[in-house]
């Protein structure tokens, strides 16, 4: 029989996560562009356990109100993803300041919500840095992990890859490549699109799509995703 997880506020919480940072892991952070304000230098594994065991909505958004980089972590991965609504898909995102805290959310909570597919074609658009990330790392995290997800959502992603492709901030464009090779990865039918995708954002022949593309078109070729 389990032990009965400890019941924990956020404040609490936090101070568990205090005694887990350490100035080393900190400073690895930041090498790694990672925003240090608010910052504890707690690595995901400790963050993760944590977060075992709990789920729970009303503590997710306390532990997002305290502002603190792993506390938001933490509170994408205890919130209810069925109880998210679009308001806090909005609030959370335009408070996003790191790409760590962006990927995390989205992979852990957004991409797993109802909403998903809208937030991700509505945030496509967007001009905030984080923003549109959110959007690219949405559709990475469905097509890595959204099992009952249709080719057609896919179908439907890529147009707007190739319409932002020339997009050349890094986390942008990282964000675009991500998404683009996790929907080509996903069946050979996707594989396919996604090449000829990849074509279709060369021919553009932006600095930011030619990088894109190629970076995808490498990783389809490792794959053995070919083009019919």
């Amino acid at each position: 029989m389990s032990k009965p997880v400890e019941k924990l506020t956020a404040t609490q919480l936090v101070e568990r996560l205090k005694a887990f940072g350490t100035p080393e892991h900190l400073e690895g952070m930041t090498r790694y562009g990672i925003n240090a304000n608010n910052t504890l230098g707690v690595s995901i594994p400790n963050i993760r356990s944590l977060a075992r065991g709990r789920r729970d909505h009303q503590l997710a958004r306390d532990l997002w109100a305290t502002r603190f980089h792993e506390a938001r972590i933490l509170a994408a991965f205890v919130d209810d993803p069925t109880m998210v609504t679009p308001d806090q898909m909005d609030e959370w995102v335009s408070a996003f300041d790191s790409w760590d805290v962006c990927d995390q959310v989205c992979i852990s909570l957004f991409g797993k919500t109802p909403y998903a597919v809208d937030k991700a074609k509505e945030w496509s658009a967007r001009s905030e840095e984080f923003v549109k990330r959110a959007a690219f790392a949405i559709m990475a995290a469905m097509a890595w992990q959204d099992k009952k997800a249709t080719d057609e959502i896919f179908l439907q992603f890529l147009p707007i890859i190739i319409r932002e492709s020339g997009d050349s901030r890094n986390f942008v464009k990282k964000g675009i490549n991500w998404a683009l090779r996790q929907i080509g990865k996903r069946n050979p039918a996707l594989g396919q699109a996604a090449i000829k995708a990849c074509h279709e954002i060369q021919a553009l022949g932006t600095p930011a799509g030619k990088w894109i593309a190629a970076d995808a078109l490498r990783e389809f070729s490792k794959k053995g995703v070919a083009e019919s």
